[in-house]
């Protein structure tokens, strides 16, 4: 026969399991329905990866050609000091620079030192590059992959959080 004690163990441990179990299946539902919410996120998060790439691929396309060169192109004088004035004001080594124009580095080298002059072509390039500012300048090399361009961007950015503190 059961005693008092054992009988009130017995009941203690049945009603114990039934709140476990009633805490344990909210517990469950809300598991599942935090697993829905974070599988859509990362569907929506990868929608937004796809889209931006895609963006961002266009973009360097769009900044590879520097200036469309047709019969209403702005029509400029080539000058080998103004070239190099404006390398520098723009603080770009000869290779960014080349990036920004679509040539080759020895081709701006080249064309600062007097020794080459550009085709029609790329005159009209150098002159849609006239009005690019330094900030434009980086953005686009950012776009086309510059590390130099990364670097600076990466050193202001430091630059703004020492000042801040």
């Amino acid at each position: 026969m059961a005693t008092l004690p054992q009988v009130l163990n017995q009941e203690i441990r049945r009603l114990a399991r039934s709140e476990a179990r009633s805490v344990l299946k909210q517990t469950k539902r809300l598991v599942t329905e935090h697993r829905r919410a974070l599988a859509a996120l990362k569907r929506k998060n990868k929608d937004q990866e796809r889209k931006i790439a895609f963006l961002e691929a266009r973009e360097r396309e769009r900044v590879a050609q520097p200036v469309a060169v047709n019969g209403d192109a702005p029509k400029g004088r080539f000058s080998p000091r103004w070239l190099a004035s404006h390398r520098n004001k723009l603080k770009l080594s000869a290779q960014d620079y080349a990036r920004l124009a679509g040539v080759s580095a020895l081709s701006i080298y080249a064309w600062e030192k007097g020794k080459s002059k550009p085709r029609a072509k790329q005159v009209a390039i150098l002159v849609g590059l006239r009005a690019v500012k330094k900030r434009e300048a980086v953005r686009r090399l950012e776009l086309l992959g510059s590390k130099e361009a990364k670097q600076k961007v990466a050193g202001k950015k430091a630059k703004r959080k020492a000042k801040k503190k």
